[in-house]
């Protein structure tokens, strides 16, 4: 089996269109029909139905997606293993969204070189969406994500809990107006929750994806937004920020997401790790 075929098949499966499929992988579409042929020829058996809508997975297309699936990922994993650096048993490659970037991923990666000092780390930065299509198909090892959608084959463990809560700079004699709250990107469950919280609060003036470029920016100029509340534990202490009383908190848990094929013993180490960061990040 050509892992281009594979991976081809499950790039069709998930934009529903040859012409998708081309797009994401640059390909022709044509490129991309003479892959699935061969694939069906090699099945002996068709694996999409074609349309005017797109490409919809036949009975035996189902039943081949698991197995397309366990192939890219074997494959990877077995690149990753031969080209291992001297002295390493293994490699590990972990991704996370940007805000769980700083601390708790910094505080693994110092875990781990502590710790673990026969194992290659490699890590990266992406959006939730990214990170869970590379655990899906065997690229990534482990993504740290919030609010971890349910996938098949992938399981979701809960790293920490936490809050997402309301401040407002220092001193709060001076008043701030609706004005002056600063939108952060907490994903699309937060947004809605904010809504609902508010429905009457006015669009932001000013909207920042990126909590800690958020921090800095209400610290500069006065202001108020949501943020995680272990990240601002210090300032609240500090007295550089106050809680604004009676607003409502928000959920915001984290979580370690991999495959359900991952390596146990290399996950027990990863898995380790992560909640010594943990407890020290919250």
């Amino acid at each position: 089996m050509d892992i281009a075929i594979a991976r081809t098949f499950l790039e069709v499966v998930k934009t529903g269109s040859f012409v998708g499929a081309a797009a994401n992988l640059n390909l022709t579409q044509t490129a991309v029909s003479a892959r699935i042929r061969v694939l069906e020829e090699q099945l002996d058996c068709p694996v999409f139905i074609r349309n005017k809508a797109g490409a919809k997975l036949t009975p035996a297309g189902e039943q081949f997606l698991r197995f397309a699936t366990t192939l890219v990922q074997v494959w990877a994993r077995a690149r990753r293993a031969v080209a291992l650096p001297p002295g390493r048993e293994t490699v590990v490659t972990v991704g996370a969204e940007l805000s769980l970037w700083n601390p708790l991923l910094r505080h693994w990666l110092l875990w781990m070189r502590r710790e673990c000092s026969e194992i290659a780390v490699r890590t990266q930065i992406d959006t939730a969406e990214n990170l869970m299509e590379q655990v899906q198909d065997g690229s990534l090892d482990v993504a740290i994500l919030y609010a971890a959608p349910h996938r098949p084959g992938v399981v979701a463990e809960l790293l920490f809990e936490e809050k997402l809560v309301m401040v407002r700079t220092t001193p709060t004699t001076v008043p701030l107006s609706s004005q002056d709250h600063v939108q952060i990107d907490w994903g699309d469950e937060f947004a809605a929750s904010f809504q609902a919280a508010f429905p009457e609060h006015p669009n932001a003036v000013v909207s920042i994806s990126y909590g800690p470029l958020a921090l800095e920016y209400i610290l500069a100029t006065g202001g108020s937004g949501y943020f995680r509340k272990g990240f601002i534990r210090s300032y609240l202490e500090e007295n550089r920020l106050a809680l604004v009383p009676s607003s409502p908190e928000f959920s915001y848990s984290a979580y370690a997401v991999h495959s359900t094929k991952a390596d146990p013993g290399v996950m027990n180490r990863i898995r380790e790790g992560l909640r010594v960061a943990a407890k020290i990040a919250v």
